[in-house]
């Protein structure tokens, strides 16, 4: 590997921007909605029975979106019951956007939320630490488990705080998906970051059998528009470049070798689709809800 390539992750500034070209060109947040509206109402329609409080607990609720689109779920199933939404997130950034975010949307009046800047082993511990065990009705972790050290573990310690008729959601990219496929066989040759893991649904459900949790697993396709990664000195494309590969200024820094084999690649059916002159990379979703 040319030890001029470096993590995407040293460089905050530069990944927060190939980050939003990423949402930007892909369908990521519309396939989240498209599950919010079509399985979620069944999975939390037990969650909140006979109780007069609701919990939920987002762990890495990012700029809060997808956050309040659950939210608003959860209030139709149980018009007028009080919610408590604790979110945990490590960048004071996102939470400043979440915030944000609240006070512009109406119909929150019956939600408390609380933030913790932590990461959710912080969070783990500090909890641990209380001997107070607190009991939760929905926990969801979306797009996050890559960032955490020992997913076995964080698993095992999030169900223990699931209560009677709770559900978890995590939301991964498939085990079918072009990342996956990417990852087995790149990674290797891609600069390492101890802060973010290559795991997909399939590694998830593996783990989730070991741990003899009930589960189950939905899939949704969702695609990103790279066609901009194959014209020579494009922005977005390069920054498009940097997320796919986790690698800062990856056209500049990449051998040639390495970025001729990946473009290749990159344009195979088991990697992208092409449709009407795109090139449309798989970006397909895992939705795993695990029981208490």
């Amino acid at each position: 590997m040319a030890s001029s390539m470096r993590s995407l992750f040293s460089d905050h500034g530069r990944y927060v921007e190939s980050f939003r070209r990423f949402l930007n060109h892909s369908t990521e947040h519309q396939c989240m909605l498209e599950f919010m509206d079509k399985k979620l109402p069944g999975i939390i329609a037990r969650i909140g029975d006979t109780k007069s409080e609701i919990k939920i607990l987002s762990i890495g609720g990012g700029a809060g979106e997808i956050d309040l689109q659950i939210l608003s779920k959860v209030q139709s199933q149980y018009p007028g019951v009080c919610i408590n939404n604790e979110v945990v997130e490590p960048s004071a950034e996102q939470i400043a956007k979440y915030k944000e975010l609240v006070a512009k949307t109406s119909n929150l009046k019956n939600i408390k939320f609380a933030w913790h800047k932590e990461t959710s082993s912080e969070y783990q511990s500090r909890i641990l630490e209380k001997k107070e065990l607190q009991k939760w009705d929905f926990i969801h972790m979306i797009q996050m488990l890559y960032y955490v050290k020992d997913v076995p573990a964080t698993l095992k310690f999030f169900h223990s705080l699931l209560g009677t008729s709770a559900k978890m959601l995590i939301i991964l990219v498939s085990g079918s998906s072009g990342w996956a496929k990417l990852w087995e066989k790149y990674g290797s040759r891609l600069p390492r970051d101890d802060l973010c893991l290559y795991i997909t649904s399939s590694h998830l459900t593996q783990m989730l059998d070991n741990l003899g949790l009930k589960y189950e697993c939905y899939d949704f396709l969702s695609t990103m528009d790279i066609s901009d990664c194959f014209i020579d000195g494009n922005e977005n494309g390069e920054l498009l470049w940097d997320f796919l590969t986790e690698t800062c200024n990856f056209n500049a820094t990449a051998p040639p070798d390495l970025k001729a084999e990946i473009a290749k690649d990159l344009q195979e059916p088991e990697f992208s689709a092409k449709k009407e002159g795109k090139v449309l990379f798989n970006n397909s979703l895992s939705f795993i809800v695990i029981e208490a």
